[in-house]
C-alpha cells in the first residue's frame, strides 16, 4: 500500500468548477452512463446539513460495506474513515462549506464488511439563498490505484 500523505486544501476548488470535477459533468443522470457509473463502481450521494441525513446510491453502500436498507446519519459513517483520511475530510469539508467551494479527496475506508479500500470522493456545496445547505457529489472505488 502507498503511504497516506494528506492533501492540503489546495485540492478545494471553486464551484464554478463542477463540471470540470464531476468526471461525467452534465451528463452524470443520464440513462445511458448508468451501466458504465455502475462498472466504474462510481456512486452519487449528498448530506443535508440541516440533520446530516445521507442519501446514497447503490454504490457507495456497497463501496461501506453496508446493507442498501442502512437509513444512515453521517456520525454512523465516520467510524468507517481511517484516522488519517478521516481528519482531512473534515477539514476540507469545514472550508467547502464555509466558503463555497468543492474539494476532492481520496480517503482510505475500513468498510463494514471487513478489510481496507480507498475511494475518491467528490464534493460540491449545494447554495441557496446564499446558504450551503448540503453537500453532494460522486464516491468512487480506487482501491486497486492503492495496491
Amino acid at each position: 500500500m502507498k503511504p497516506f500523505a494528506g492533501l492540503p486544501l489546495t485540492h478545494s476548488w471553486p464551484l464554478f468548477e463542477c463540471e470540470q470535477q464531476f468526471e461525467l459533468g452534465a451528463t452524470f443522470d443520464a440513462d445511458v452512463v448508468t451501466e458504465w457509473r455502475d462498472l466504474a463502481k462510481i456512486g452519487r450521494w449528498e448530506c443535508d446539513l440541516r440533520d446530516n441525513r445521507l442519501t446514497w446510491s447503490s454504490a457507495v453502500y456497497l463501496l461501506f460495506g453496508l446493507p442498501e436498507d442502512a437509513s444512515l446519519a453521517r456520525s454512523e459513517t465516520l467510524p468507517l474513515y481511517a484516522e488519517q483520511s478521516r481528519v482531512m475530510m473534515e477539514r476540507l469539508r469545514a472550508y467547502a462549506i464555509r466558503h463555497r467551494r468543492g474539494f476532492t479527496l481520496d480517503a482510505e475506508l475500513r468498510p463494514a464488511d471487513g478489510g481496507t479500500r480507498w475511494m475518491r470522493l467528490i464534493a460540491a456545496p449545494i447554495v441557496r439563498d446564499g446558504r450551503v445547505i448540503s453537500l453532494h457529489g460522486i464516491k468512487r472505488d480506487i482501491t486497486s490505484r492503492y495496491l
